[in-house]
């Protein structure tokens, strides 16, 4: 067989000899040899492929596929300008710790530097945010072994010289897998003993997973729980925690146990740059280990002695009974349908079993205040791009989580009008591409209303706002939701809402919530009144 097959094969070879089963390629002419071969091999059984026509939506669709299998998805395309459009998912993925296999096409290193069509410095191009192997020739065994012992720590990039002839003159089995043996016994684990001690709380951020719940219970302490932070479940969990880090409650906090990446909370981050409250933190995966915060203790694994005393939790329970039922009674008197009903809608619709995944932006924060009290053991996951926590391909994301978790009773997404807009062509799916069931839910309010709520929607700066910040587009989402061929539903109100998701039509579907954008900043003014400062 020619070079450029022999190789293309063997990257194949070495991506399913590393448990990477789920591969999205975009169409392109200089990765040809890689496509013919990842088409033989998902015939064969080896994997599941995947096809977009935009590498930005083909690469957050991989990182949607590899969150939520915790295995590593990779996805391919050719030279150019192609590959630059990978950068955004392999940020993310480097600094949320998703396992991400990048395969980019490159012309033969004799073409740098010339001029030639499509042709420029790819090997690299990623940085930091991962480790490059620049590969000229066929080595199996050298690609088995960059793989493997890099693919958990941060995305692994494959720059694959491809000459001409780009065709295979043959076909091809599939090949056999090389046998997995994991030998790596990884880093020394270290534990931190803590006793009942001062007045603490547990700051679960996103991944933090189920051993942030378990320290709050056994310890009896509050836990103060992102949506996407595997914890959000039990009585521990607080609701309003972000309401009442700003009154009395939060003024006594002496410690905090941190887990997982905590992103979404401005009061969370001024909690932990306090002077006067010591922060005991678990190592978080990604590029970035070092805390934003000043850190008294770190380690690996939090252990905690039995409650002792019960007062102090039961405080916080008793406090964040009450702001919620006045932030219920709030929102109940709005006359127009809010955000955080929208919300609170999404969260109360998602099953046993079921898949959530958020955008960035006010959604987040809006279901962070109105998640359901959920269960311990009933399989919601809930995910969401925390890394660098951008609007960037939310949508693929989305769908690459659906159809990673095929078996989810339910999978819905929440997201704003301009992360939707954001990654449309992620709705473009050609006739042979598999469509998982997913209700997308927008929350409509023509514009980019969080910044309404930071320093610049101070009134000094409304002459300007819209041009700077808002940003009202004015798209019509129905004509676009029909141009992808994806059925839309606009809703005004609570009970419309509702019943939207209480009768999915299966398939791709867009559920657009319609809500004002003018009064946002006085509605959440509203509620951090809620609690005295």
């Amino acid at each position: 067989m020619n070079p450029s097959t022999r190789l293309a094969r063997d990257v194949v070879t070495a991506l399913r000899g590393s448990r990477v089963r789920e591969v999205v390629v975009a169409p392109g002419s200089r990765n040809a040899p890689l496509s013919f071969a990842l088409y033989d091999a998902a015939l064969a059984g080896g994997l599941r492929l995947h096809t977009r026509m935009d590498e930005r939506t083909a690469a957050f669709l991989a990182l949607g596929l590899a969150k939520v299998s915790g295995e590593p998805a990779a996805v391919v395309c050719t030279s150019g300008t192609a590959v630059a459009n990978l950068v955004p998912a392999v940020m993310e993925a480097a600094h949320a710790g998703v396992p991400l296999v990048v395969v980019t096409a490159d012309r033969p290193a004799r073409l740098r530097g010339t001029g030639a069509n499509q042709t420029t410095d790819q090997a690299g191009i990623f940085g930091p945010f991962a480790r490059t192997l620049d590969v000229a020739a066929a080595d199996l065994g050298e690609l088995l072994a960059f793989v493997r012992t890099h693919r958990h720590t941060r995305p692994v990039h494959l720059n694959v010289q491809l000459d001409e002839p780009l065709l295979p003159d043959d076909g091809w089995d599939g090949g056999e897998v090389p046998d997995w043996t994991d030998t790596d016994p990884g880093p020394v684990q270290s534990s931190e003993l803590l006793d009942h001690g001062p007045r603490t709380v547990v700051v679960a951020g996103d991944d933090a997973g189920p051993i942030a719940r378990v320290i709050a219970e056994r310890a009896a302490w509050p836990l103060l729980a992102e949506p996407s932070s595997g914890c959000r479940t039990g009585d521990n969990a607080i609701r309003t925690y972000r309401l009442l880090l700003g009154g009395e409650l939060g003024r006594q906090v002496e410690r905090v146990v941190v887990l997982g990446h905590p992103t979404l909370s401005r009061p969370v981050a001024r909690l932990l740059a306090r002077d006067d409250v010591e922060v005991v933190s678990a190592r978080h995966r990604g590029l970035w280990t070092d805390r934003p915060f000043a850190v008294d203790a770190e380690c690996d694994h939090v252990l905690v002695h039995d409650a002792v005393d019960r007062s102090w939790f039961e405080a916080w329970k008793e406090a964040d009974r009450a702001t919620s039922r006045g932030l219920d009674r709030l929102l109940a008197a709005e006359a127009d349908l809010t955000p955080y009903e929208v919300a609170g809608a999404v969260s109360r619709a998602l099953p046993a079993g079921g898949l959530l995944v958020v955008g960035a932006s006010n959604p987040v924060r809006d279901l962070d205040l109105m998640v359901a009290r959920y269960e311990v053991g009933g399989r919601r996951k809930v995910i969401a791009n925390r890394g660098l926590a951008g609007i960037d391909g939310t949508i693929s994301s989305a769908i690459g989580a659906a159809l990673g978790r095929p078996r989810s009773t339910r999978a819905l997404a929440l997201m704003g009008d301009v992360t939707f807009l954001h990654d449309t062509t992620g709705l473009f799916l050609g006739p042979r591409e598999e469509r998982p069931d997913l209700t997308i839910v927008v929350v409509n309010d023509d514009g980019g209303s969080i910044f309404a709520t930071l320093e610049q929607g101070a009134p000094e700066h409304a002459d300007r706002f819209d041009t700077l910040f808002g940003t009202p587009h004015g798209v019509d989402l129905a004509s676009l939701c029909a141009a992808a061929r994806v059925p839309h539903l606009r809703v005004t109100g609570l009970p419309e809402l509702e019943q939207a998701l209480a009768t999915p039509n299966g398939g791709i579907e867009v559920v657009e919530a319609r809500v004002r954008r003018d009064n946002r900043a006085e509605l959440d003014a509203k509620i951090r009144a809620l609690v005295l400062p």
